[in-house]
């Protein structure tokens, strides 16, 4: 039997980046001699992460455009068409099976190439709204793997297959691990953990918002788990004292989420899917500066099923302090957004992901 080769590309932030990830373990895990490359745009934090997890990656000179006239922007058709050129060398000396997209910049040329040189795509659809270059691939994709209901008018029905996200195996498995949590963050038994999420790089608005409520939330008997993204803990390592951790980046996810009570995040499509996976009561703050609103439609088709709260960044002010409060004070409401958002939860997406590619190839 041939050597089975797989390119995948996603990048520009965790969210897209941590689900090509779980799709290339679960390929090396159904065909331990496949080959995988990945492929991301230069500057990004793929080029670091994808190496961590133990894959190739080649870089290609691509970055978004700005909605504001900028050099970027000039300089986007060069980089279009550089990248478009790399794609096509890229795929012509590696020869794969299937090219899977999971989003960001570098996936656009990487499957317009591979369409063009016939070779099947996957593009993997994390939020509710589906992006511009996605959209456009859609078109030629052999599969589409979406994460939410709703999506035909966006795309065909005939190619589209409802998997959810593929999330990291070992977030998936927190059940039992709440006493080893307790004790890796030296936690207190007796006071409630709240775990506010930033996203992989922070969000200026959430630490803001954290900063100014922190001695209101300790005086609720709570203690913090604070991500505030690697660009912002010189300004809030400070505030790193009993009950209040301040950290750039968290590396066990699984036992941040054993330990969360209640929990404050954005809503880029990754956190979504492992917050339902996990279970946990959820105030969800949206990035207002997301292409198309993503965040604040992932957030609402978890609201409208009553499985989290939703806070506009425009409300904070007014409206956090009551919210949190009245949560973190009713053990009967946070039973209840926990029920529903494990209702959501679609823990077999990777595989199902998977199956998918796996009939692409035995068509050929």
């Amino acid at each position: 039997m041939a050597k089975h080769k797989f390119i995948l590309s996603g990048g520009g932030t965790g969210g897209h980046i941590y689900p090509a990830i779980a799709i290339a373990n679960e390929l090396k895990s159904r065909f331990p001699d496949s080959e995988i490359l990945f492929v991301g745009a230069k500057d990004k934090m793929e080029m670091q992460k994808v190496p961590q997890a133990g894959y190739k990656i080649k870089g290609l000179w691509i970055a978004g455009l700005q909605r504001k006239l900028t050099i970027q922007n000039a300089m986007f058709p060069f980089k279009l068409l550089n990248s478009l050129w790399e794609s096509r060398k890229i795929i012509k000396k590696f020869k794969p099976d299937v090219v899977i997209g999971t989003g960001g910049f570098a996936s656009g040329p990487l499957l317009k190439m591979a369409n063009t040189m016939n070779i099947p795509t996957v593009i993997q659809e994390q939020n509710s709204y589906p992006g511009i270059t996605n959209k456009l691939l859609s078109k030629k994709a052999n599969v589409i793997c979406v994460a939410y209901d709703h999506l035909e008018r966006f795309f065909s029905k005939e190619k589209m297959i409802l998997t959810g996200n593929p999330v990291r195996q070992d977030l998936i498995d927190i059940e039992g691990k709440r006493e080893e949590a307790i004790q890796y963050f030296k936690l207190d038994r007796n006071k409630k953990t709240l775990l506010v999420l930033g996203g992989s790089l922070g969000a200026r608005r959430i630490n803001q918002l954290i900063e100014k409520e922190l001695d209101k939330l300790l005086s609720l008997n709570v203690q913090v788990i604070w991500q505030c993204g690697k660009f912002y803990l010189e300004d809030y390592k400070r505030y790193n004292k009993h009950n209040v951790q301040v950290v750039a980046f968290i590396e066990r996810m699984d036992l941040v989420y054993a330990a969360a009570d209640v929990v404050v995040s954005r809503a880029g499509a990754s956190s979504v899917s492992e917050l339902c996976i996990v279970g946990k009561p959820v105030i969800f703050i949206p990035s207002p500066n997301v292409a198309e609103d993503h965040q604040t439609k992932n957030a609402q088709a978890i609201v409208n099923k009553k499985g989290a709260i939703l806070l506009k960044e425009s409300q904070l002010d007014e409206d956090f302090s009551l919210v949190f409060e009245s949560l973190i004070k009713d053990p009967g409401k946070q039973e209840q957004l926990s029920q529903n958002i494990k209702k959501l939860a679609k823990p077999k997406a990777t595989e199902q992901i998977v199956d998918e590619i796996v009939k692409l190839i035995e068509k050929e």
